[in-house]
């Protein structure tokens, strides 16, 4: 599948707020944790914090892309649209993404965090270039969870 990537707009991040994933990935719904749909929904945030929107091949919002940039790395966020999901697409996904991010900013360190239970989601990532660093907890989602870091390397 391809994806079309635009800056995000006000509506689509209304639409994203109403996703719905299916446990036990429903830990992502957007308004699962309050902070994180605040955060989510300020459009303030959008010109330190850019967000983009990618939408399918028949022009329907599908995933996006936010950004927070720090000297020498990018810590990226993304999401697919739950009915989207296991459907063997995110590493073609993940690609569009990281061609946003390695336009914008060419040989920085790229960075996530994605919560140990989503097997799922570290084998796309490893599958486009990123390595484990490790892992930590964090409380969030009215919870404790594990987390793993993960970065790739950008070069030349």
């Amino acid at each position: 599948m391809r994806f079309q990537n635009r800056p995000m707009e006000p509506a689509d991040a209304e639409v994203i707020s109403h996703w719905r994933y299916s446990p036990p990935y429903n830990f992502y719904d957007l308004d699962a944790d309050p902070d994180d749909l605040i955060e989510f929904m300020d459009t303030g945030r959008w010109a330190d914090e850019p967000h983009w929107a990618f939408d399918d091949e028949s022009g329907l919002l599908a995933g996006f892309l936010t950004a927070q940039v720090q000297p020498g790395s990018v810590y990226m966020g993304l999401g697919l649209r739950p009915d989207l999901t296991g459907r063997g697409i995110g590493v073609s996904f993940m690609e569009a993404c990281l061609e946003v991010l390695r336009h914008q900013w060419p040989r920085h360190t790229l960075r996530l965090d994605v919560a140990l239970f989503n097997q799922r989601a570290i084998r796309v990532y490893e599958r486009t270039g990123f390595m484990p660093l490790g892992t930590f907890w964090q409380d969030t989602n009215g919870g404790r969870y594990e987390f793993l870091a993960m970065q790739r390397k950008e070069e030349d």
